[in-house]
């Protein structure tokens, strides 16, 4: 299993696990990021410190420490 942010820009991902403590968890699942969510990789800042998912039907950036906390299924399809 991968975290959210090994997925690369245009590939799809299905959300397995929402780690971290209690108050980031509930916050991101808040945002869309619950078990079974479909998520796709939409872009990625110039350091590499944050990227932007499509889920829930909006775009969200998240840093890579909140992005790692999320255990995902690579997607078959890339968009």
């Amino acid at each position: 299993m991968k975290t959210l942010y090994a997925i690369p820009r245009g590939q799809t991902a299905i959300v397995q696990r929402v780690g971290g403590d209690a108050d980031v968890r509930r916050r991101l699942c808040e945002l869309g990021f619950q078990k079974g969510a479909t998520v796709r990789c939409v872009g990625k800042s110039p350091l590499g410190n944050m990227k932007a998912f499509f889920v829930g039907g909006t775009v969200i950036a998240l840093r890579k420490t909140e992005c790692e906390t999320i255990q995902v299924l690579r997607g078959d399809r890339p968009c």
